[in-house]
């Protein structure tokens, strides 16, 4: 698995997304999905494109288990965390209604950015 471009072509598919709801708010004027558009594109794209570009300059960290559960907690926690938060914008689901997923797909972010974190502090050099 080459973890540098999954994490750039990942990022670029959530771009994608966070740009069509862009526009579908501003053609719209409902801007009521302002902070799952921020969160798209912050948790999909800059974050994925930042640790895509991380892991293609330091290789080292690409190839241990911390670098596994790095990308595949980013991977599940984000979406996750992305479709609870457009169910709660689109009034599907209230915030009650997000205990206990919201929780655990914050946690598995959490855990895996420790886990890049630790990486990067052991490998990035």
């Amino acid at each position: 698995m080459n973890i540098s471009r999954n994490y750039l072509v990942i990022g670029s598919l959530y771009l994608l997304v966070g740009i069509c709801f862009g526009i579908y708010m501003g053609a719209s004027g409902d801007h009521g999905f302002a902070p799952l558009h921020a969160h798209i594109n912050l948790l999909g794209f800059v974050l994925m494109t930042v640790f895509g570009l991380v892991y293609r300059q330091f290789p080292a960290m690409a190839g241990n288990m911390l670098g596994k559960v790095h990308f595949w907690g980013h991977q599940v926690g984000a979406l996750v965390l992305l479709i609870m938060l457009y169910l709660l914008f689109s009034g599907t689901i209230t915030e009650a209604g997000m205990a206990p997923v919201a929780p655990v797909a914050e946690l598995a972010v959490l855990i895996s950015f420790i886990a890049f974190a630790w990486n990067l502090y052991k490998n990035g050099n």
